[in-house]
Protein backbone atom coordinates (compact mmCIF):
# COMPACT_ATOMS: atom_id res chain seq x y z
CA UNK A 1 0.00 0.00 0.00
CA UNK A 2 2.82 2.23 0.34
CA UNK A 3 4.75 1.86 -3.12
CA UNK A 4 1.24 2.25 -4.32
CA UNK A 5 0.75 5.60 -2.82
CA UNK A 6 4.30 6.38 -3.45
CA UNK A 7 3.53 5.58 -7.86
CA UNK A 8 0.45 7.49 -7.01
CA UNK A 9 2.02 11.04 -5.64
CA UNK A 10 4.83 10.59 -8.22
CA UNK A 11 2.72 10.11 -11.42
CA UNK A 12 2.99 13.25 -13.22
CA UNK A 13 6.22 13.88 -11.46
CA UNK A 14 9.94 13.60 -11.64
CA UNK A 15 10.55 14.04 -8.01
CA UNK A 16 9.39 14.15 -4.32
CA UNK A 17 11.63 16.64 -2.38
CA UNK A 18 11.08 16.61 1.77
CA UNK A 19 13.56 16.84 4.85
CA UNK A 20 15.52 14.11 5.94
CA UNK A 21 14.19 13.94 9.45
CA UNK A 22 11.04 16.30 10.96
CA UNK A 23 12.87 18.04 13.36
CA UNK A 24 16.11 20.14 13.49
CA UNK A 25 19.09 19.00 13.74
CA UNK A 26 20.88 18.06 17.50
CA UNK A 27 24.32 17.65 18.54
CA UNK A 28 26.17 14.14 18.41
CA UNK A 29 24.77 11.81 21.56
CA UNK A 30 21.88 14.67 22.50
CA UNK A 31 19.18 12.84 22.32
CA UNK A 32 20.48 9.08 23.00
CA UNK A 33 18.77 8.96 26.24
CA UNK A 34 15.53 9.72 24.38
CA UNK A 35 14.88 6.46 22.15
CA UNK A 36 11.59 7.88 20.79
CA UNK A 37 12.79 11.19 19.57
CA UNK A 38 16.03 9.25 17.86
CA UNK A 39 13.13 6.53 16.16
CA UNK A 40 11.18 9.42 14.66
CA UNK A 41 14.24 11.23 13.60
CA UNK A 42 13.91 8.31 10.48
CA UNK A 43 10.37 8.80 10.01
CA UNK A 44 10.82 10.49 6.52
CA UNK A 45 13.33 7.84 5.35
CA UNK A 46 11.67 4.83 6.06
CA UNK A 47 8.84 4.98 4.24
CA UNK A 48 10.81 5.39 1.39
CA UNK A 49 13.17 2.66 1.74
CA UNK A 50 10.00 0.16 2.49
CA UNK A 51 8.33 0.64 -1.11
CA UNK A 52 12.27 -0.10 -3.02
CA UNK A 53 12.15 2.94 -4.63
CA UNK A 54 14.91 5.23 -5.08
CA UNK A 55 15.96 8.05 -2.50
CA UNK A 56 18.80 10.22 -2.13
CA UNK A 57 20.21 12.16 1.12
CA UNK A 58 21.89 15.79 0.33
CA UNK A 59 23.32 18.78 2.43
CA UNK A 60 20.81 21.88 2.01
CA UNK A 61 21.58 24.01 4.81
CA UNK A 62 22.24 24.62 8.71
CA UNK A 63 20.81 25.46 11.65
CA UNK A 64 22.58 26.17 14.73
CA UNK A 65 25.68 25.15 12.76
CA UNK A 66 24.63 21.93 12.41
CA UNK A 67 23.63 19.92 9.14
CA UNK A 68 19.65 19.91 7.56
CA UNK A 69 19.64 17.18 5.00
CA UNK A 70 16.90 17.06 2.34
CA UNK A 71 16.00 13.67 0.91
CA UNK A 72 14.90 13.25 -3.00
CA UNK A 73 12.61 10.42 -4.25
CA UNK A 74 12.08 9.28 -7.83
CA UNK A 75 9.87 6.46 -9.45
CA UNK A 76 11.07 3.21 -9.67
CA UNK A 77 14.49 2.52 -11.49
CA UNK A 78 15.07 6.39 -12.00
CA UNK A 79 18.03 6.89 -10.18
CA UNK A 80 18.97 8.60 -12.89
CA UNK A 81 16.62 11.93 -11.74
CA UNK A 82 18.03 11.66 -8.12
CA UNK A 83 21.79 12.02 -9.38
CA UNK A 84 21.05 14.91 -12.01
CA UNK A 85 18.85 16.36 -9.22
CA UNK A 86 21.60 16.22 -6.21
CA UNK A 87 24.14 17.05 -8.88
CA UNK A 88 22.32 20.31 -9.83
CA UNK A 89 21.59 21.38 -6.07
CA UNK A 90 25.26 20.68 -5.65
CA UNK A 91 26.54 23.06 -8.70
CA UNK A 92 24.22 25.69 -7.29
CA UNK A 93 24.58 26.02 -3.66
CA UNK A 94 27.98 25.67 -1.13
CA UNK A 95 25.90 24.09 1.99
CA UNK A 96 28.00 20.82 0.88
CA UNK A 97 31.28 22.55 1.49
CA UNK A 98 30.96 23.60 5.19
CA UNK A 99 31.71 22.18 8.02
CA UNK A 100 29.22 21.19 11.04
CA UNK A 101 29.96 22.70 14.65
CA UNK A 102 29.53 19.51 15.94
Amino acid sequence: MIKRDFEAILRGKDLIVSPTMPIPPFKLGEKTSDPITMYMCDICTVPVNLTGMPAISVPCGFVEGLPVGMQLMAPPFREDLLFKAAYSFEQNTDHWRRNPAI
